[in-house]
Parts: C-alpha cells; structure tokens; sequence
C-alpha cells in the first residue's frame, strides 16, 4: 500500500489568522514574540506551507482563540492540463 500518490484535494489556509491579526493591530514580527514561533514558521504560513501543530498551539494560545479561527481547510485549484 503506497499513500505517497495519493493527491491531496484540499489544504490548509492562514487567511483567518492574517484577518485576526489585521482587526487586532498585530504585526506578524508581534506575533512572532507573543506566540514564540521563529520568523521560518510564520513565513511558511504565509506561502500555506505545513507548519506544526505546536506552533499553531503557541499561536492560539498566544491570542486566546480556537485553532479554527486562524486555519481553514480549502480546496486546491487544479491547474488545466491539455490532455483531451
């Protein structure tokens, strides 16, 4: 049984979170020093790359909110392929 090809339909977005911060007039290198998440983490949420679930705990707690209101599961946009 091989599960590395298996494609992924969705992934996780941060938006949530970047609206949290916008309303709340926090700038991400603030939120770097309150959550004490490195600069490499919040870059990677910034492109929608996988972060760890430990980072993501320090942040929520760190901002007192629920992990679903910073993460969002979407679908990925399929490219068009040209193979009809």
């Amino acid at each position: 049984m091989n599960n590395s090809t298996t494609q992924l339909r969705t992934h996780f977005s941060y938006n949530p979170l970047w609206h949290l911060l916008i309303d709340r007039g926090i700038k991400k290198q603030e939120l770097q020093k309150m959550s004490n998440v490195s600069a490499a983490s919040i870059a990677k949420m910034g492109r929608c790359e996988n972060v760890t679930t430990d980072v993501l705990l320090r942040i929520c707690e760190a901002l007192d909110v629920q992990l679903e209101e910073i993460v969002e599961r979407v679908p990925i946009k399929e490219e068009s392929t040209e193979e009809e």
